[in-house]
């Protein structure tokens, strides 16, 4: 090889700084494409995440609708009567047994 021919590497940046708006617009191309990939990325991460939230809000609000159903059932005054009477021997005091509290 005489000293009047290059080396491949030397070339390849000869020619690679003798086309740079080409190169810089073809890194720059591959910058895009990749954050393009990433961001599709964290948003389908987002939005699988918002669909889990959305299960578990439904769920939640299943269970709640069911505690409140299970409330009012509890504290029926029929159910809260029957209770008093049977299980605390309680009874509704006659007339001449009530107090009467008056504030000043």
């Amino acid at each position: 090889m005489s000293k009047s021919q290059l080396s491949l590497p030397r070339i390849v940046v000869q020619d690679l700084w003798h086309h740079k708006w080409i190169a810089l617009l073809a890194l720059l191309t591959v910058l895009n494409a990749t954050a393009v990939v990433y961001a599709s990325h964290v948003n389908r991460q987002q939005v699988s995440k918002w669909d889990q939230l959305m299960q578990q809000r439904d769920r939640l609000d299943i269970e709640w609708r069911n505690l409140l159903l299970e409330e009012q059932s509890l504290a029926e005054h029929s159910r809260v009567t029957s209770i008093a009477t049977k299980e605390l021997h309680m009874h509704r005091p006659a007339p001449s047994e009530e107090v009467v509290v008056r504030m000043p």
